[in-house]
């Protein structure tokens, strides 16, 4: 009789964020691991953020597996140095993995990670000195507003497992009459593209932010390229009608938004300006520059269909 070996299970090192997704990620783990094993993976489980310093000290060719948010994947990138990176997307907003074409299909993505790795785009972003690795993008403006009143949501909003769109619309509802717009320039590979008042300029290598909001549909996450998107001055009106267009990707084409793409861009503001790395606010800010790094990611967890 013929007696077949088990195929010895490949080490992955797995980041859970238990807070994702309003704890999401921490209910789903059993379910993860069981797929990931079934799956080929013997994984080792690090507790995010308290663990992860201990990454740079895994063998190199060693992959990393996010579980969790965009959050959880941004904090992640500093560490990988050559490491292949999965995603499991179980945080709230998910933008990256839909970028990726991967939604919220945590089963999906771990299907996934037995792919060739394939070199993604990064964006780095310096300020007063100090850089700062981005997957997905950033934001100045109005969108930063909205994730600073995110933060001080009431309780039981927080503690409602809700998609990150719901969310940000409810934030959006409360800032939305707040907003001002102030004098920005914007030189894209040392041009000058805009000059004049905006209540929002983001910089992106994915699609989308806020879990669901498509700020730059025009973006692609392998193509060498970061994407500007402008709001001009807008009116309460003007804001309210291009919130549909985004919410369907549509507004690229119309005349109160400024859209290109580039290598590195530089902006200045007037005024301090709040801002968002991939989500996580920095505060008020005059000016930041912003630059392309063209397939610095190894990246498992895509799908074909995301433009890869």
């Amino acid at each position: 009789m013929l007696t077949l070996t088990p195929r010895p299970l490949q080490p992955i090192a797995v980041v859970l964020n238990s807070t994702a997704g309003s704890g999401a990620a921490q209910r789903y783990w059993p379910q993860v691991c069981a797929a990931l094993q079934q799956a080929g993976w013997e994984p080792t489980l690090y507790d995010h953020p308290h663990e992860i310093g201990y990454l740079p000290d895994l063998p190199s060719d060693m992959p990393v597996v996010a579980v969790g948010g965009d959050g959880t994947i941004h904090r992640l990138l500093p560490l990988l140095a050559e490491r292949p990176l999965g995603i499991v997307p179980l945080g709230t907003g998910n933008d990256y993995a839909g970028a990726l074409g991967l939604g919220n299909h945590w089963a999906e993505a771990i299907s996934r990670l037995r792919q060739a790795p394939h070199h993604a785009d990064l964006l780095r972003c310096t300020i007063g000195g100090q850089s700062h690795l981005l997957h997905n993008g950033l934001g100045m403006g109005f969108d930063a507003q909205v994730t600073v009143m995110l933060q001080s949501a009431p309780r039981y909003l927080l503690g409602l497992a809700l998609p990150g769109l719901v969310r940000y619309l409810w934030a959006f509802m409360r800032v939305f009459g707040q907003q001002r717009s102030e004098e920005v320039s914007v030189r894209i590979d040392g041009e000058l593209f805009y000059q004049g008042r905006a209540c929002l300029v983001a910089v992106m290598n994915g699609t989308r932010y806020g879990g669901g909001f498509y700020i730059s549909p025009a973006s692609d996450l392998f193509d060498g390229y970061l994407n500007v998107v402008i709001g001009r001055e807008l009116g309460k009106k003007d804001l309210l009608q291009l919130l549909v267009k985004v919410l369907r990707g549509t507004h690229l084409p119309d005349p109160r938004v400024a859209h290109a793409v580039g290598r590195r861009v530089e902006v200045k503001w007037a005024a301090p300006t709040e801002a968002h790395l991939d989500g996580d606010l920095i505060g008020p800010i005059n000016e930041l520059s912003v630059e392309v790094l063209p397939a610095a990611l190894r990246l498992l967890s895509w799908h074909p269909e995301s433009g890869a």
